[in-house]
């Protein structure tokens, strides 16, 4: 069985605390419909896209230009069989300097092939971490789920 964790990573030449700030404004990249607090270490903020998924994440790691996590409970992925696939697993960003630029190591522990939501869901974070987030860092614009 392959138990290789989703990741995904780029490289701007913004800051880290660039970076970082970007990260924390979820509404701004990956859903505008985003419920509760997002930027301060022990926020709990809620994602839900119609009645496709929904989830409850906590950050349970703030490192200032260097790292977040997110804890994920309380999951309903109503598009596979196993609701809960994403319960008990992190989301984690990396950040690293490499000479003058920066680099983002997008992970969700986790979140593994064998999961039935691995293709759809590793296919959303793709666009979401390196199209709309990327964006958001480089040009002040990223492409979140808009409100309905």
């Amino acid at each position: 069985m392959n138990t290789k964790d989703y990741t995904t990573s780029f490289t701007v030449d913004q800051s880290p605390e660039e970076v970082f700030s970007a990260i924390n404004k979820v509404r701004s990249w990956w859903s505008e419909e985003i419920e509760g607090p997002t930027e301060k270490l022990g926020d709990r903020f809620q994602f839900h896209h119609k009645d496709i998924h929904r989830s409850t994440q906590k950050i349970t790691e703030s490192v200032p230009g260097r790292k977040v996590v997110w804890r994920v409970s309380d999951s309903q992925l109503n598009f596979v069989k196993d609701k809960t696939e994403w319960n008990g697993t992190e989301v984690v960003f990396e950040i690293n300097r490499k000479g003058d630029r920066t680099e983002l190591r997008f992970t969700h522990v986790g979140l593994v092939p064998a999961f039935a939501c691995y293709g759809g869901c590793s296919g959303a974070w793709g666009f979401y971490i390196n199209d709309s987030l990327h964006g958001r860092i480089t040009t002040g614009q990223g492409k979140p789920i808009q409100k309905e």
